[in-house]
């Protein structure tokens, strides 16, 4: 063999072992944005089996305090709307907006048992009442969870590399689970 050929052949084999070094960071770089937005979406669909939860109690708790607040059709009329829309909605965006809506007004439902002794003491109401309770601390902890998870990915969007990667992985940032603006104020209470 000639010097050349040796010469041409070292470097087709440095070449191919750059090349290959390349291509794995690029697939190790495109299976991490890819298991990080499996992730979110896995952490949203928690957040929507505790928000099914929360709906189909809704109802129940519902009907316990119309027999008692008979008078409150527009706060039973917002709480179907708020359910309603949630079922509607077409995207995360969307969802995080009609559950927002339906935590303020469901706030309001459960302050109508001040103003009901009677439904204050319903054993029914009560259940339901800690039912709804300990599936809102339920959406809390997996809020946060999917939150995290977005704030990774959100975060690897951001830098250099892993925007290359997102956008070659068609993958977008994703929304964050806000707590609504009426519920970031600190309630007061009036007798």
């Amino acid at each position: 063999m000639s010097k050349q050929f040796k010469i041409i052949l070292i470097t087709l084999g440095i070449i191919l072992v750059v090349g290959f070094m390349l291509l794995g960071k690029i697939v190790s770089g495109y299976n991490t944005v890819i298991t990080m937005d499996e992730n979110v979406k896995g952490k949203w669909a928690q957040v929507e089996n505790q928000l099914k939860r929360r709906y189909d109690l809704i109802p129940n708790l519902v009907e316990t305090v119309k027999g008692y607040a008979k008078h409150e059709k527009e706060l039973f009329e917002n709480i179907a709307q708020a359910r309603t829309m949630y079922f509607q909605a077409k995207d995360v965006k969307d969802k995080i907006k009609a559950s927002n809506l339906l935590e303020g007004t469901l706030s309001r439902l459960l302050l109508l048992q001040e103003r009901y002794p009677v439904l204050k003491a319903n054993e029914s109401f009560l259940k339901l009442q800690d039912s709804l309770e300990g599936t809102e601390n339920r959406i809390a902890v997996e809020r946060k969870r999917y939150n995290e998870s977005v704030q990774i990915l959100n975060t690897y969007i951001r830098t250099f590399m892993g925007r290359f990667y997102a956008m070659f992985a068609r993958v977008s940032s994703a929304e964050y689970y806000k707590v609504p603006e009426a519920e970031q104020a600190t309630p007061t209470v009036k007798f």
